[in-house]
């Protein structure tokens, strides 16, 4: 259903007849059983009196009387918990808010106004970011969305602050490539019952209650709901975002059992400028807060968003670049430590951290600065293009890139660095030495492949095979033969402008260099069956050398083709024709020409290959390399393949053919 321009979101009727049944009598809550715990802010006391015996003992029985958390039609009525849950698992581009949730406690606090106030006790803490209410005025408004700043008790935009929504279990809504679809209420066959759901949503600019109790949502455009809905979830999310390192603050980095486990040099590698981070983040969001504070109807926040992030936000770009060095020690004290391991196991399973690991925590700056341009991005896709406010969102998502290439770049360069000096203490050279280290130079791909040699006798020639092990880098390629796990003699390189690569199947082996290596690889089981050729046209010694190698499987095969290949083609392929997916699970890279992956990120396919690999570019960066293909659902819709090629030229600067 498509709303008319201009005009409000038309809801589904809901015809009298439709049975209405409770989610605690649904089928799904059924399965469950009947006697459930609920949350008490949930439910009021009141008095029953039995019509059929007035003497009973049972007049004067005490029972609870559920509250519904739908006051009126403005929440979405979702047809069938079951077939929520199924549908959402399986449609590529949608919000899985549900794999998120790990309580029922937690989502029943996680964004739905209620009309009293949950009453929290009050930790000794940092001073926590509140998100203030904003309240009507008595009268109408005067101007759209200028309301008085009257406060009133339990009406916050964040009720229930202490358990609000972490940064971990937060999905923007931005980062969902079918938000937009997702947004409209679905037609309501006539045969089906609606369930009123107690689960509530997170908070949304259309839930917030000055929003509802004054009909903002109806009077204004489809379109500039969308925008305001894309605004507020900047500013909601930096408030679940702040949360999250305050946590990460106050039970780990503060904490004094945990820091007498480890040395100074160890916690300060672990939390670098993490509080710097926090008191940036922290100026941001107030100034986020007092524009919303100021005015329920935000025009813009382009200009904060610019302002903080070309000056404030200074202190990400050097907790990236020590991102080598958190990982590094944490995986070493975890390895070797058993105290700080012990320690660190019942701080994470204290109730204030929700069971949440501390890696998770110590991550959310990287997360977060490389999704704030996903979310100006769709505040752009919102605005009109004819205002001038569109030219201000893309001066602010320009600079938001910047800083997420900053930040990449840092941490890039200080993974490059520390790599090249390990490698370069690994490698002996049995000829004339190669100077290895530079600041220019990083590692492309390493790893060991089989060499098909032919050696001659007096009277025949025989193949035999050795195993040899490739250091591939921008510029150059080491060849070594490898004697431990950290130490490698080097028999050859040459310079990657000298290297020609094409790949060998088996009906190609005839014209091999090595004339009977067909007869030696399938007279024998072989694991390295995946042969590729490899000519050197000028080593060390000025010679030319040509090589036969076998990778262990289709892909590494692939990837070393791609890898000893010079010319990438990525600027010469359209873009617009190559597949798109979404990741639907995290992967972290473990290899250098790996391509580390969040949950939504979309990537464009340049390679498949059938053992179950891609090789793909991130959208929302530019950045390649491979990935599996079971972290990953094809993109289907047209209108989604063509939104995300705009998207990937607001945020690259790209010239795309949509």
């Amino acid at each position: 259903m498509s709303p008319e321009q201009g005009g409000a979101p038309q809801r589904p009727a809901c015809p009298q007849e439709q049975p209405v049944v409770l989610s605690t009598n649904s089928p799904a809550a059924l399965k469950v059983g009947t006697q459930q715990i609920i949350p008490k802010s949930l439910a009021s006391e009141i008095k029953v009196t039995s019509k059929v015996n007035s003497q009973n003992a049972e007049t004067s029985r005490r029972v609870l009387k559920v509250r519904s958390m739908v006051e009126s039609l403005s929440l979405p009525l979702v047809a069938d918990a079951e077939e929520e849950a199924e549908g959402d698992l399986d449609s590529p581009g949608t919000l899985r808010r549900g794999l998120r949730s790990t309580s029922y406690r937690r989502a029943v606090v996680s964004g739905v106004d209620f009309d009293g106030s949950s009453n929290f006790k009050k930790k000794n803490r940092m001073s926590q970011p509140v998100l203030k209410a904003v309240v009507e005025d008595k009268e109408k408004f005067s101007s759209l969305g200028r309301v008085k700043k009257k406060m009133l008790k339990g009406q916050g935009t964040f009720d229930g602050e202490e358990n609000a929504v972490l940064y971990q279990n937060y999905k923007e809504k931005a980062l969902d490539i079918d938000s937009d679809e997702e947004s409209e209420p679905r037609e309501q066959k006539s045969d089906e019952k609606v369930v009123f759901h107690y689960k509530p949503l997170r908070s949304t600019w259309s839930q917030l209650s000055v929003v509802k109790k004054n009909g903002l949502s109806e009077a204004i455009s489809q379109e500039e709901r969308k925008r305001q809905e894309a605004i507020f979830e900047v500013i909601s999310s930096e408030h679940s975002y702040l949360l999250s390192l305050e946590i990460l603050i106050r039970m780990f980095k503060n904490s004094r059992e945990l820091s007498l486990t480890m040395t100074k040099t160890e916690s300060h590698h672990l939390f670098s400028n993490i509080t710097d981070v926090y008191e940036a983040s922290k100026k941001f969001f107030k100034e986020l807060e007092a524009r919303h504070q100021n005015n329920i109807f935000i025009d813009d926040i382009s200009d904060i968003v610019e302002k903080h992030t070309s000056s404030t936000f200074d202190p990400y770009v050097k907790y990236c670049t020590n991102e080598v060095y958190q990982q590094r020690t944490l995986q070493k004290l975890l390895a070797t430590n058993p105290a700080f391991k012990e320690v660190l196991s019942r701080i994470e399973s204290h109730e204030d951290c929700r069971n949440l690991p501390m890696i998770s925590f110590l991550i959310l700056p990287m997360q977060r600065v490389t999704r704030l341009p996903l979310l100006m991005d769709t505040i752009c896709q919102k605005t009109p293009k004819d205002s001038p406010k569109y030219e201000n969102c893309k001066q602010a998502l320009k600079e938001v890139s910047k800083l997420v290439r900053l930040c990449n770049e840092g941490a890039r360069k200080m993974e490059r660095t520390e790599m090249m000096y390990t490698i370069n203490s690994q490698l002996e050279f049995k000829i004339k030495p190669f100077p290895l280290v530079s600041s220019s130079r990083w590692l492309v791909k390493r790893g060991e492949l089989t060499a098909y040699v032919e050696d001659t006798g007096l009277f025949s020639k025989r193949t035999s095979k050795q195993q040899v092990y490739f250091f591939l880098f921008n510029d150059v390629l080491i060849i070594t033969k490898k004697k431990s796990e950290e130490s490698y003699n080097v028999t050859d390189y040459s310079l990657r402008g000298q290297l020609v690569v094409q790949q060998c199947d088996s009906e190609d082996l005839t014209s091999s260099p090595v004339k009977n290596a067909s007869t030696m690889l399938y007279s024998r089981q072989s694991s390295a069956a995946y042969l590729f050729r490899l000519a050197v046209l000028s080593n060390h010694a000025g010679e030319k050398v040509e090589m036969l190698l076998g990778a262990e499987t289709q892909s590494d095969r692939a990837r070393w083709i791609t890898a000893l290949g010079q010319d990438r083609d990525g600027q010469k392929t359209d873009r617009t024709t190559l597949t798109q997916v979404e990741i639907i699970r995290t992967y972290t890279a473990k290899q250098s020409d790996e391509l580390s992956l969040q949950v939504a990120d979309v990537v464009l396919v340049y390679q498949k290959v059938n053992d179950g690999w891609y090789e793909g570019e991130r959208l929302r960066d530019g950045e390649r390399g491979w990935f599996p293909m079971e972290c990953a659902k094809e993109i289907t819709c047209r209108a989604t393949i063509d939104k995300n090629m705009e998207r990937m030229g607001r945020l690259l600067g790209l010239e795309t053919n949509v």
